[in-house]
């Protein structure tokens, strides 16, 4: 098991999200952003520093947090617009030496019903996406977001049915936020535990974050307030305690979504704020990792 975590989170810049990681005592980050560019649109140039940059501070990607697929992208796109997006991430994986990139499933329809998703057409994108990634020695693994396979742990299990060997990356925060559309009901929400329980034996990769639902509104995201870990309603103790008795030995990673409170009567700035709640984020995770059992020394 080793710890990370989305770094943009602390610092839109790499110097940052190096010195967060540094902090923390850990080794890898999972990048999204950096300098607002995700790693797979970077302009080659800056690209390069970056690989200098990290080269230099003993500091991991451990995994591309891709927009490859994901809820902003839709199904009824042109193919060659995420076939672009993987033969530019592939080059730059195996430069960094990183193995794992997250994608998703694309948007969900919102005009159609649950079981009139174009299923048929995003399982054929899917398995060409993995086989580009295969053929590379890279894994890429899906996350349930709001996603086709982000509408209920019926819908993951569906898509890897239909994709072989497609393995997962598990939110913890998204199945509380999410409604439940296998279910019908347009008020029951997905458990966490019960999402985790069905799909675990093809996770590979975790997100950790929690929060608690607050209310359904008309755009893609439900609104929902993010906590600490193991404040919300995202099952996270019950989760890690499971991943630490049955071995698992993935990578989990912080996504914090925390709304950053800086005290300027103290002279920190917005910066200083976000880079401290990162922080103390990863460090209240290593308390409930330890809790569970867990030397966290031991995944550093």
């Amino acid at each position: 098991m080793y710890l990370t975590g989305f770094a943009d989170e602390a610092a839109a810049d790499l110097d940052g999200q190096i010195r967060a990681t540094r902090e923390l005592g850990w080794h890898n980050i999972e990048s999204r952003n950096i300098d607002g560019k995700n790693i797979h649109n970077m302009p080659d140039d800056a690209f390069d520093v970056a690989a200098g940059k990290l080269e230099a501070a003993g500091v991991r990607i451990n995994c591309f947090g891709s927009e490859i697929a994901n809820w902003g992208k839709k199904i009824a796109d042109p193919f060659d617009i995420t076939v672009e997006a993987v033969k530019r991430a592939i080059p730059r994986m195996q430069r960094l030496g990183t193995k794992l990139i997250r994608i998703m499933s694309y948007g969900i329809l919102r005009d159609r019903p649950a079981d009139d998703q174009m299923a048929d057409e995003r399982f054929r994108r899917l398995r060409e996406i993995k086989k580009m990634f295969d053929d590379a020695g890279l894994t890429c693994v899906h996350e349930n977001c709001m996603n086709y396979g982000g509408m209920g742990w019926k819908y993951t299990l569906k898509l890897i049915e239909n994709v072989p060997g497609l393995k997962l990356v598990f939110d913890t925060a998204n199945p509380p936020c999410t409604p439940d559309y296998a279910s019908g009901a347009p008020d029951k929400l997905q458990s966490t535990w019960e999402f985790y329980e069905h799909v675990k034996p093809h996770v590979a990769y975790m997100h950790i974050k929690d929060c608690r639902f607050l209310e359904f509104t008309d755009g893609i995201f439900n609104k929902a307030e993010f906590t600490w870990p193991g404040e919300g309603d995202g099952d996270v103790v019950k989760v890690v305690r499971d991943l630490v008795e049955t071995g698992y030995d993935g990578g989990i990673s912080m996504e914090p979504h925390l709304s950053v409170v800086f005290h300027e009567e103290g002279s920190e700035t917005e910066a200083d704020a976000r880079m401290r709640t990162y922080v103390e984020y990863g460090k209240r995770f290593e308390k409930i990792l330890a809790d569970c059992g867990m030397d966290p020394a031991k995944a550093r």
